[in-house]
């Protein structure tokens, strides 16, 4: 039922495309936009490629987040975020986190495993797949290190949040207070902040996502 539901608000959100071209991704775009492909063979038999265009700093008339599905380099449909594409035997799914996509996934019918979608070689996200497919040992290191610090950063962090936290006067008189075994520096803790910034980049340009690393507590997604 809950999942009937997702659907129902997921199809409400979708609004048919007008046709236009896809932009070519321009050197400059990398932080900004995101830009996913997907090959399928259409019920004819003809060959077809789906592609997902995100701007992750919202469109420039209102500061909304949408997708834009495009069929063989046109445009066939928009839908705000998280999306759900019906397309050739299976769904897009696409759903956003605060430092860019953690999922970007083809869906078939029949519940089948789902598959990532191929990133545009000049996406932030394709140059990474490009290092991964390059130099994979390379590619391990940054990941655990990414991983590391945004384990450091929550060990470190959170004890000082729950301090602050409960230092507020009705949390303190309802609750009561708590002193955090650990206290930073403005500057180390800037420099963590900083890290864990970076950290969290480099995940969604894997489409790596935890729930409890990634600030999946602040999202407020659906």
């Amino acid at each position: 039922m809950f999942s009937n539901w997702k659907r129902q608000r997921a199809a409400r959100r979708l609004k048919p495309g007008d046709g236009h071209s896809l932009p070519r991704f321009r050197w400059w775009q990398p932080l900004s936009r995101t830009l996913f492909h997907l090959r399928l063979t259409a019920e004819d038999g003809r060959p077809e490629t789906w592609s997902v265009d995100v701007r992750l700093w919202g469109d420039s008339d209102d500061g909304e987040v949408r997708a834009r599905l495009y069929r063989d380099g046109r445009h066939h449909a928009t839908s705000k975020l998280p999306a759900e594409f019906p397309v050739t035997g299976g769904t897009i799914e696409v759903v956003t986190s605060g430092y860019g996509l953690r999922r970007c996934h083809y869906v078939p019918d029949g519940g089948g495993p789902a598959r990532q979608l191929a990133p545009d070689p000049a996406s932030a996200e394709g140059r990474r797949a490009r290092l991964d497919h390059r130099h994979p040992g390379v590619s391990r290191t940054i990941g655990f290190a990414s991983w590391a610090v945004l384990v450091v950063a929550l060990v470190l962090g959170v004890p000082q949040i729950v301090e602050q936290i409960s230092q507020i006067p009705p949390v303190a008189e309802n609750v009561g207070t708590f002193t955090s075994p650990i206290h930073l520096s403005g500057t180390v803790n800037v420099a963590l902040v900083v890290a864990t910034l970076l950290a969290s980049t480099e995940r969604a340009l894997r489409l790596r996502y935890h729930w409890l690393l990634d600030g999946g507590l602040f999202d407020g997604d659906d």
